[in-house]
Protein backbone atom coordinates (compact mmCIF):
# COMPACT_ATOMS: atom_id res chain seq x y z
CA UNK A 1 0.00 0.00 0.00
CA UNK A 2 1.40 3.27 -0.86
CA UNK A 3 -0.19 6.09 1.21
CA UNK A 4 -2.29 8.71 -0.84
CA UNK A 5 -1.52 12.66 -0.78
CA UNK A 6 -4.25 14.52 1.06
CA UNK A 7 -5.08 16.91 -1.13
CA UNK A 8 -9.27 15.76 -1.41
CA UNK A 9 -8.86 16.53 -5.04
CA UNK A 10 -11.65 14.09 -6.18
CA UNK A 11 -13.50 13.57 -3.26
CA UNK A 12 -16.78 12.25 -3.37
CA UNK A 13 -19.12 14.57 -2.04
CA UNK A 14 -22.02 13.01 0.11
CA UNK A 15 -24.31 15.95 -0.14
CA UNK A 16 -25.91 15.03 3.25
CA UNK A 17 -24.12 17.67 5.44
CA UNK A 18 -23.33 21.54 5.56
CA UNK A 19 -21.09 23.18 3.23
CA UNK A 20 -17.03 23.10 4.00
CA UNK A 21 -17.25 26.48 5.05
CA UNK A 22 -20.32 25.89 7.54
CA UNK A 23 -17.97 23.29 8.77
CA UNK A 24 -14.49 24.85 8.96
CA UNK A 25 -17.21 28.14 11.17
CA UNK A 26 -18.25 25.30 13.18
CA UNK A 27 -14.66 23.40 14.06
CA UNK A 28 -13.60 27.13 15.06
CA UNK A 29 -16.20 27.71 17.56
CA UNK A 30 -15.44 24.36 18.85
CA UNK A 31 -11.56 24.90 19.37
CA UNK A 32 -12.60 27.93 20.95
CA UNK A 33 -14.73 26.17 23.63
CA UNK A 34 -12.00 23.75 23.97
CA UNK A 35 -9.25 27.01 24.78
CA UNK A 36 -11.53 28.10 27.22
CA UNK A 37 -12.16 25.29 28.41
CA UNK A 38 -8.45 24.25 29.27
CA UNK A 39 -7.94 27.94 31.01
CA UNK A 40 -10.28 26.94 32.81
CA UNK A 41 -9.03 23.81 34.32
CA UNK A 42 -11.46 21.51 32.91
CA UNK A 43 -10.33 18.04 32.08
CA UNK A 44 -10.24 16.54 28.89
CA UNK A 45 -14.08 15.00 27.31
CA UNK A 46 -13.97 11.43 28.10
CA UNK A 47 -17.16 10.43 26.88
CA UNK A 48 -16.78 10.42 23.26
CA UNK A 49 -16.55 7.23 21.43
CA UNK A 50 -13.43 6.98 19.15
CA UNK A 51 -14.40 3.41 17.51
CA UNK A 52 -18.41 2.88 17.07
CA UNK A 53 -19.78 0.48 14.99
CA UNK A 54 -22.14 2.16 12.25
CA UNK A 55 -25.04 1.07 10.03
CA UNK A 56 -27.26 1.99 7.35
CA UNK A 57 -29.61 3.95 9.94
CA UNK A 58 -26.76 5.34 11.78
CA UNK A 59 -24.65 6.42 9.25
CA UNK A 60 -25.63 9.91 8.76
CA UNK A 61 -25.47 10.86 12.35
CA UNK A 62 -22.71 8.84 13.19
CA UNK A 63 -20.57 9.43 10.13
CA UNK A 64 -22.08 12.48 8.32
CA UNK A 65 -22.87 14.46 10.82
CA UNK A 66 -19.91 13.83 13.29
CA UNK A 67 -17.58 14.55 9.97
CA UNK A 68 -17.79 18.30 10.58
CA UNK A 69 -16.29 18.49 13.69
CA UNK A 70 -13.62 15.85 13.32
CA UNK A 71 -12.24 13.23 10.60
CA UNK A 72 -14.10 10.04 10.47
CA UNK A 73 -12.39 7.03 9.22
CA UNK A 74 -14.26 4.28 7.94
CA UNK A 75 -13.44 0.45 7.84
CA UNK A 76 -15.29 -1.30 5.69
CA UNK A 77 -14.69 -5.38 7.05
CA UNK A 78 -16.43 -8.55 6.99
CA UNK A 79 -16.42 -11.29 9.29
CA UNK A 80 -15.42 -14.13 7.24
CA UNK A 81 -12.68 -12.04 5.76
CA UNK A 82 -9.07 -12.89 7.07
CA UNK A 83 -6.99 -9.66 6.09
CA UNK A 84 -9.76 -7.50 7.66
CA UNK A 85 -8.55 -9.08 11.15
CA UNK A 86 -4.93 -8.36 10.89
CA UNK A 87 -6.14 -4.45 9.82
CA UNK A 88 -8.87 -3.79 12.45
CA UNK A 89 -7.15 -4.41 15.33
CA UNK A 90 -4.23 -1.69 14.28
CA UNK A 91 -6.83 0.80 13.54
CA UNK A 92 -8.83 0.31 17.07
CA UNK A 93 -5.28 0.91 18.81
CA UNK A 94 -4.62 4.54 16.90
CA UNK A 95 -7.63 5.18 17.12
CA UNK A 96 -7.45 5.01 20.98
CA UNK A 97 -3.72 6.54 20.88
CA UNK A 98 -4.78 9.62 18.60
CA UNK A 99 -7.16 10.52 21.23
CA UNK A 100 -9.97 11.86 18.92
CA UNK A 101 -8.18 13.60 16.42
CA UNK A 102 -10.36 10.78 14.21
CA UNK A 103 -13.09 8.74 14.98
CA UNK A 104 -12.91 5.26 13.91
CA UNK A 105 -16.53 4.05 12.03
CA UNK A 106 -16.62 0.41 11.27
CA UNK A 107 -19.13 -1.10 8.68
CA UNK A 108 -19.77 -4.44 8.20
CA UNK A 109 -20.34 -4.71 4.33
CA UNK A 110 -22.22 -8.30 4.78
CA UNK A 111 -25.23 -6.42 6.75
CA UNK A 112 -25.04 -2.78 4.76
CA UNK A 113 -24.54 -3.10 1.36
CA UNK A 114 -25.68 -0.09 0.10
CA UNK A 115 -23.14 1.78 2.02
CA UNK A 116 -20.89 -0.69 0.11
CA UNK A 117 -22.04 0.25 -3.01
CA UNK A 118 -21.97 3.59 -2.57
CA UNK A 119 -18.31 4.21 -1.76
CA UNK A 120 -17.29 1.86 -4.61
CA UNK A 121 -15.52 -0.45 -2.33
CA UNK A 122 -14.20 -3.13 -4.59
CA UNK A 123 -12.20 -5.57 -2.32
CA UNK A 124 -12.07 -5.57 1.95
CA UNK A 125 -10.24 -4.55 4.20
CA UNK A 126 -11.06 -1.18 2.38
CA UNK A 127 -10.48 2.34 4.41
CA UNK A 128 -12.29 5.64 3.52
CA UNK A 129 -12.04 8.70 5.43
CA UNK A 130 -15.28 11.34 5.41
CA UNK A 131 -14.38 15.22 6.44
CA UNK A 132 -16.98 17.41 6.17
CA UNK A 133 -19.56 15.71 4.15
CA UNK A 134 -16.73 14.52 1.86
CA UNK A 135 -15.48 10.81 1.29
CA UNK A 136 -12.11 10.02 -0.37
CA UNK A 137 -10.30 6.56 -0.44
CA UNK A 138 -7.54 6.28 1.65
CA UNK A 139 -6.48 2.43 1.07
CA UNK A 140 -7.18 -1.09 0.32
CA UNK A 141 -6.04 -4.53 1.79
CA UNK A 142 -4.05 -5.33 5.24
CA UNK A 143 -1.46 -2.96 6.08
CA UNK A 144 1.52 -2.27 8.02
CA UNK A 145 1.11 -0.06 11.04
CA UNK A 146 3.82 2.42 9.95
CA UNK A 147 2.03 2.91 6.32
CA UNK A 148 -1.61 3.08 8.28
CA UNK A 149 0.30 6.28 10.64
CA UNK A 150 1.47 8.10 7.47
CA UNK A 151 -2.27 7.73 6.21
CA UNK A 152 -3.74 8.89 8.98
CA UNK A 153 -1.34 12.42 9.90
CA UNK A 154 -1.99 13.25 6.08
CA UNK A 155 -5.42 13.06 6.71
CA UNK A 156 -5.46 14.65 9.80
CA UNK A 157 -3.39 17.75 7.98
CA UNK A 158 -5.47 17.67 5.64
CA UNK A 159 -8.48 17.98 7.97
CA UNK A 160 -6.79 20.86 9.48
CA UNK A 161 -5.93 22.60 6.59
CA UNK A 162 -8.49 22.56 4.46
CA UNK A 163 -11.62 22.69 6.72
CA UNK A 164 -9.94 23.64 10.06
CA UNK A 165 -11.63 20.40 11.39
CA UNK A 166 -8.78 18.98 14.35
CA UNK A 167 -11.64 17.09 16.33
CA UNK A 168 -11.36 16.86 19.90
CA UNK A 169 -9.65 16.37 23.01
CA UNK A 170 -10.18 12.99 24.62
CA UNK A 171 -8.45 10.83 27.73
CA UNK A 172 -7.82 7.86 25.50
CA UNK A 173 -8.00 5.57 28.68
CA UNK A 174 -11.81 6.18 29.49
CA UNK A 175 -12.91 6.42 25.87
CA UNK A 176 -11.40 2.73 26.02
CA UNK A 177 -13.30 1.80 29.12
CA UNK A 178 -16.46 2.97 26.90
CA UNK A 179 -16.15 0.93 24.45
CA UNK A 180 -15.51 -2.00 26.73
CA UNK A 181 -18.80 -1.70 29.01
CA UNK A 182 -20.80 -0.76 25.46
CA UNK A 183 -19.52 -4.47 23.92
CA UNK A 184 -21.53 -7.28 24.87
CA UNK A 185 -19.00 -9.32 27.15
CA UNK A 186 -19.26 -13.11 25.31
CA UNK A 187 -17.78 -16.12 27.19
CA UNK A 188 -14.38 -17.42 25.90
CA UNK A 189 -14.88 -20.90 23.94
CA UNK A 190 -13.17 -23.55 25.67
CA UNK A 191 -9.28 -23.83 25.28
CA UNK A 192 -8.04 -25.50 22.56
CA UNK A 193 -4.30 -25.03 21.74
CA UNK A 194 -4.65 -26.41 18.32
CA UNK A 195 -7.48 -24.27 16.99
CA UNK A 196 -5.64 -21.51 18.91
CA UNK A 197 -2.52 -21.73 16.45
CA UNK A 198 -4.42 -22.10 13.52
CA UNK A 199 -6.33 -18.87 14.32
CA UNK A 200 -2.89 -16.89 14.88
CA UNK A 201 -0.93 -18.63 11.74
CA UNK A 202 -4.05 -17.00 9.58
CA UNK A 203 -4.02 -13.99 11.62
CA UNK A 204 -0.31 -13.70 10.77
CA UNK A 205 -1.08 -14.18 6.79
CA UNK A 206 1.08 -17.79 7.42
CA UNK A 207 -1.91 -19.34 4.97
CA UNK A 208 0.16 -22.67 4.57
CA UNK A 209 0.57 -23.05 8.38
CA UNK A 210 -3.62 -22.30 8.83
CA UNK A 211 -4.16 -24.78 6.36
CA UNK A 212 -2.15 -27.39 7.93
CA UNK A 213 -2.98 -26.54 11.47
CA UNK A 214 -7.31 -26.52 10.65
CA UNK A 215 -6.79 -29.76 8.61
CA UNK A 216 -5.03 -31.36 11.76
CA UNK A 217 -8.10 -30.09 13.93
CA UNK A 218 -10.42 -31.40 11.88
CA UNK A 219 -9.09 -34.77 11.88
CA UNK A 220 -9.42 -34.93 15.07
CA UNK A 221 -12.83 -33.46 15.22
CA UNK A 222 -14.71 -33.97 11.91
CA UNK A 223 -17.67 -31.93 13.04
CA UNK A 224 -15.43 -28.52 14.33
CA UNK A 225 -17.73 -25.56 12.60
CA UNK A 226 -15.04 -23.23 13.92
CA UNK A 227 -11.93 -25.41 12.00
CA UNK A 228 -14.08 -25.75 8.98
CA UNK A 229 -14.48 -21.82 8.83
CA UNK A 230 -11.01 -21.22 9.29
CA UNK A 231 -10.10 -23.77 6.60
CA UNK A 232 -12.22 -22.25 4.12
CA UNK A 233 -11.05 -18.63 5.01
CA UNK A 234 -7.53 -20.18 4.53
CA UNK A 235 -8.13 -22.18 1.38
CA UNK A 236 -9.95 -18.88 -0.36
CA UNK A 237 -7.22 -16.32 0.35
CA UNK A 238 -4.13 -18.73 -0.47
CA UNK A 239 -6.02 -19.87 -4.09
CA UNK A 240 -5.96 -15.39 -4.53
CA UNK A 241 -2.86 -15.03 -3.64
CA UNK A 242 -0.77 -13.22 -6.66
CA UNK A 243 -4.13 -13.28 -9.28
CA UNK A 244 -4.31 -10.42 -10.78
CA UNK A 245 -7.86 -9.21 -10.54
CA UNK A 246 -7.78 -7.67 -14.44
CA UNK A 247 -6.37 -10.36 -15.93
CA UNK A 248 -8.46 -13.39 -14.25
CA UNK A 249 -11.75 -11.57 -15.09
CA UNK A 250 -10.92 -10.80 -18.65
CA UNK A 251 -10.27 -14.32 -19.00
CA UNK A 252 -13.57 -15.52 -17.35
CA UNK A 253 -15.69 -12.86 -19.72
CA UNK A 254 -13.62 -14.01 -22.91
CA UNK A 255 -13.93 -17.94 -22.17
CA UNK A 256 -17.36 -18.23 -20.19
CA UNK A 257 -16.46 -22.12 -21.02
CA UNK A 258 -13.62 -22.00 -18.82
CA UNK A 259 -14.42 -23.19 -15.42
CA UNK A 260 -10.81 -22.36 -13.91
CA UNK A 261 -11.15 -18.70 -14.65
CA UNK A 262 -15.15 -18.51 -13.86
CA UNK A 263 -13.42 -20.19 -10.44
CA UNK A 264 -10.84 -17.46 -10.06
CA UNK A 265 -13.39 -14.92 -10.39
CA UNK A 266 -15.77 -16.00 -7.72
CA UNK A 267 -13.41 -16.30 -5.46
CA UNK A 268 -12.13 -12.86 -6.18
CA UNK A 269 -15.89 -11.67 -6.02
CA UNK A 270 -16.34 -13.25 -2.43
CA UNK A 271 -13.36 -11.46 -1.17
CA UNK A 272 -14.53 -8.26 -2.22
CA UNK A 273 -17.70 -8.46 -0.82
CA UNK A 274 -19.47 -9.51 -3.88
CA UNK A 275 -21.21 -12.43 -2.41
CA UNK A 276 -24.19 -12.92 -4.50
CA UNK A 277 -22.23 -12.55 -7.90
CA UNK A 278 -19.42 -14.97 -6.52
CA UNK A 279 -22.72 -17.76 -5.86
CA UNK A 280 -24.43 -16.69 -9.20
CA UNK A 281 -21.42 -17.10 -11.15
CA UNK A 282 -20.89 -21.28 -10.11
CA UNK A 283 -24.32 -21.93 -10.50
CA UNK A 284 -24.24 -20.28 -13.75
CA UNK A 285 -21.22 -22.87 -14.27
CA UNK A 286 -22.78 -25.52 -12.76
CA UNK A 287 -26.23 -25.28 -14.82
CA UNK A 288 -24.00 -24.90 -18.34
CA UNK A 289 -21.02 -27.52 -17.45
CA UNK A 290 -21.00 -31.10 -17.20
CA UNK A 291 -18.88 -34.29 -15.49
CA UNK A 292 -15.59 -33.26 -13.46
CA UNK A 293 -16.21 -29.52 -14.72
CA UNK A 294 -20.04 -29.47 -13.07
CA UNK A 295 -18.35 -31.26 -10.29
CA UNK A 296 -15.72 -28.37 -9.48
CA UNK A 297 -17.85 -25.87 -9.59
CA UNK A 298 -19.99 -27.62 -7.41
CA UNK A 299 -17.60 -28.38 -4.87
CA UNK A 300 -16.15 -24.60 -4.93
CA UNK A 301 -19.55 -23.68 -4.04
CA UNK A 302 -20.22 -25.11 -1.69
CA UNK A 303 -16.63 -24.34 -0.20
CA UNK A 304 -17.80 -20.68 -0.34
CA UNK A 305 -21.17 -21.24 1.43
CA UNK A 306 -18.75 -22.14 4.29
CA UNK A 307 -16.44 -19.28 3.78
CA UNK A 308 -20.13 -16.73 4.12
CA UNK A 309 -21.84 -19.38 7.32
CA UNK A 310 -24.75 -21.79 6.23
CA UNK A 311 -27.06 -19.56 8.20
CA UNK A 312 -26.34 -16.78 5.64
CA UNK A 313 -29.15 -15.73 3.32
CA UNK A 314 -27.38 -15.75 0.40
CA UNK A 315 -26.55 -19.15 1.23
CA UNK A 316 -29.63 -20.11 1.85
CA UNK A 317 -31.01 -18.50 -1.55
CA UNK A 318 -28.07 -19.89 -3.50
CA UNK A 319 -28.01 -23.33 -2.28
CA UNK A 320 -31.88 -23.45 -3.80
CA UNK A 321 -30.88 -22.49 -6.91
CA UNK A 322 -28.20 -24.82 -6.93
CA UNK A 323 -30.81 -27.54 -6.11
CA UNK A 324 -32.89 -26.41 -9.22
CA UNK A 325 -30.04 -26.57 -11.15
CA UNK A 326 -28.67 -29.96 -10.15
CA UNK A 327 -32.37 -31.95 -10.25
Amino acid sequence: MQPRNMSMSGAVDLSAVKAAAEAKQKAEQARAQRATAQAGGQQPEAHIQLVIDVDESTFEQEVLQRSTEVPVVIDFWAEWCGPCKQLSPILERLAEEYAGQFILAKIDVDSNQMLFQQFGVQGIPAVFAVIAGQALPLFQGAAPEPQVRQVLDQLIEAAEQRFGIVGTQVDPAQAAADRQVQEPVEPEPPSNPALAAAHAALDGGDLGGAIQAYENVLAEEPGNVEAKLGLAQAQLLNRIQGTDPDQARKAAADRPEDVAAQLAVADLDLVGGHVEDAFGRLVGTVQRTFGEDRDAARVRLLELFEVVGPDDPRVIAARGALARVLF
